[in-house]
């Protein structure tokens, strides 16, 4: 996990930050800020559609509009952005998929999300920022657990991931989460949990979530919506 205080500058690392896991849909949180960024550019345009994927996709995680928008606005060509805008240099596809690259076939590492978290409150335009930070706090029952376990009254915002996946540690869970917390969004947090092969989806989601809750002083367990498998 990576915290950073932005009132301070200071960041508390713990854990491998530079190993990479998978992404999951923590990665739809760079497709949006890249797309907006974008668009702000005048190097794209978007339509009434695209922009209710972009809620959609950020609200519950919407798969079929996030594949929408990695095939209209650039697919494999955005981790390249991602790396040299956003600073999220350990992201890359795994190798091996039948159907070649795509936006769930990608790790990064844990310090890659912190960066991400960092562009988007330091970075962005204002309106950008002002969208994407109301969107995670207002984020459907399936993301309220990781950096939502800070507590309302530090008016969190996060972009969950969660994931079942097979490599070389087993078949095994995924949750990971990034966001912010605290007054004027003080706190980058960001944490990648690749959890033990046999276990289970609420043990990930209850683990990363009390992590993050003890960070602002609320008690384990912390209160959360544990995920289903299928969102």
């Amino acid at each position: 996990m990576v915290v950073t205080d932005r009132s301070t500058g200071k960041t508390w690392r713990h854990g491998p930050t530079t190993h990479p896991g998978w992404t999951a849909s923590t990665i739809k949180l760079a497709m949006a800020t890249d797309i907006l960024r974008r668009q702000r550019a005048g190097e794209i345009s978007l339509t009434a559609a695209n922009r209710h994927d972009l809620d959609t996709m950020l609200n519950f995680s919407d798969e079929n509009a996030s594949d929408r928008l990695w095939k209209a606005f650039g697919g494999d060509d955005q981790l390249a952005r991602f790396r040299d805008v956003f600073g999220m240099t350990g992201l890359h596809f795994v190798p091996g998929f039948t159907d070649g690259t795509y936006w769930g076939f990608v790790k990064c590492t844990t310090d890659d999300l912190g960066h991400l978290m960092h562009y988007v409150l330091t970075r962005s335009a204002p309106d950008d920022r002002a969208y994407l930070v109301a969107a995670m706090r207002g984020v459907a029952p399936n993301q309220q657990w990781g950096v939502w376990a800070a507590g309302a009254a530090n008016r969190p915002g996060d972009k969950d991931g969660w994931s079942f996946e097979t490599d070389t540690y087993g078949k095994h869970w995924v949750l990971n989460t990034v966001g912010f917390a605290g007054a004027d969004e003080r706190f980058e947090v960001a944490v990648m949990f690749q959890v033990q092969p046999h276990s289970t989806i609420a043990y990930g989601a209850h683990t990363v979530s009390d992590v993050c809750g003890l960070l602002f002083g609320v008690p384990a367990p912390a209160k959360i919506t544990v995920p289903t498998p299928d969102g």
